[in-house]
């Protein structure tokens, strides 16, 4: 897997570093990561690694299209390795977990506004929010509290 890795990352302008072919690796195992997650797990498997380094190459292989970056609203920004398809997500707004869900309607950006005002729509970027399913079983006052 690590040629094939060192591979897209050369397909696509970057230098090949142990760091960036970790970091990839870890998002395209463990979809919905965060930062922190990468960085502990990069860092176990390279040992000293800097979170500054992880960061850099969060945001070269977002830049370049071979991570996708989701920022929930009061969630800490998430990183997968699901990317071109414009695909959404579900997140339950009590544990938080998160699930990919596929477009809407049709080829992206599979939703239309009303008005685009003048502007060329290549993506929709749509979260739903509600509670999963263990979450819905719990006791009513249980889940908010």
């Amino acid at each position: 897997m690590s040629k094939a890795l060192a591979d897209r990352l050369r397909q696509h302008g970057l230098h090949v570093t142990a760091q960036r072919l970790a970091v990839l690796r870890v998002v395209s195992e463990r979809p919905h990561i965060t930062a922190d997650g990468v960085f502990e797990l990069v860092q176990a498997e390279l040992g000293a690694v800097s979170r500054q380094a992880i960061y850099d190459a969060l945001h070269a292989l977002a830049e370049k299209g071979l991570i996708r970056r989701i920022q929930p609203m009061g969630s800490p920004t998430r990183y997968e390795g699901r990317v071109g398809d414009n695909h959404h997500h579900l997140i339950c707004r009590i544990c938080g977990r998160v699930e990919d869900v596929d477009c809407a309607v049709g080829a992206a950006p599979c939703l239309t506004p009303g008005d685009a005002m003048g502007y060329e729509i290549d993506e929709a970027e749509v979260i739903y929010w509600g509670r999963c399913p263990e979450c819905r079983t719990r006791p009513e006052t249980d889940v908010y509290a």
